[in-house]
């Protein structure tokens, strides 16, 4: 392959949400991503909002992609497995979420074969997301 790939970036990653205000709410206040832009798209009836930990210039975002329409949740299927985030007190983040009654499918704790301590937690749509303890 020809292509100089070296100045290729991953950008976003994109879910759709059933309810976006509520997609805000956790990514921003339980996560503490900061909405970076939203927009209303009429003639497609949709909105889109990006949320990150910083500037999509350099970091990788999340892209909430919300369909006006949409009624239903999402069927998120079996291809998708999750996002992942570094926090440095994954026991203290978790206790914080679970008073926020976030799901939390898989407590803090050790990985089960040795490695890094991990948990599970589900945003409002039931998307997986990986909390990994970064000191």
């Amino acid at each position: 392959m020809s292509t100089d790939t070296q100045n290729y970036r991953f950008l976003h990653t994109m879910i759709r949400v059933l309810d976006l205000e509520k997609s805000l709410d956790f990514y921003t206040r339980l996560l503490g991503m900061k909405e970076l832009r939203k927009r209303d798209y009429p003639s497609g009836e949709f909105t889109l909002a990006f949320v990150g930990y910083g500037d999509e210039t350099r970091d990788t975002v999340i892209e909430l992609t919300h369909n006006w329409g949409q009624e239903e949740p999402y069927d998120l299927g079996s291809a998708f497995g999750h996002l992942a985030i570094g926090v440095p007190d994954i026991y203290a983040t978790c206790e914080q979420l679970e008073a926020e009654n976030v799901s939390i499918p898989r407590p803090p704790g050790p990985m089960k074969h040795g490695g890094s301590v991990i948990a599970f937690i589900e945003d409002p749509d039931g998307y997986k997301i990986e909390l990994i303890e970064k000191k």
